[in-house]
């Protein structure tokens, strides 16, 4: 009799998601001010791939706005430099310019 394959398990993958679903399912600060606070540090840190994962969050989940987001920008060249702001201004508006570009969802779609 043949044993079943063994399957790989991420462990890690799994208890690293596991974490973050609990980091983010508090309740003492609103998702809004989390997804603030994780943009300037990624911003901060030059972790360019990532700001875009939370730009694109942000913005379709309507926990910021696009006036908002082009404030991030004013406010985050300040302190993270003109040139990690010049890179957050593009991924910002690319991102505005992707969004209004993609079709509406129909009637009841949702």
């Amino acid at each position: 009799m043949r044993e079943p394959a063994m399957q790989t398990v991420d462990s890690f993958g799994i208890t690293a998601e596991r974490q973050f679903a609990d980091l983010w399912s508090r309740t003492v600060l609103p998702d809004r001010e989390r997804r603030l606070l994780l943009i300037g540090l990624l911003v901060g840190q030059g972790l360019h791939e990532m700001v875009d994962v939370q730009l694109d969050a942000a913005l379709r989940s309507g926990e910021l706005a696009e006036d908002e987001l082009r404030e991030i920008v004013v406010f985050l060249t300040h302190y993270a430099g003109w040139t990690r702001g010049a890179q957050l201004n593009t991924q910002v508006e690319e991102l505005i310019e992707r969004v209004a570009r993609e079709p509406s969802p129909g009637p009841g779609a949702g």
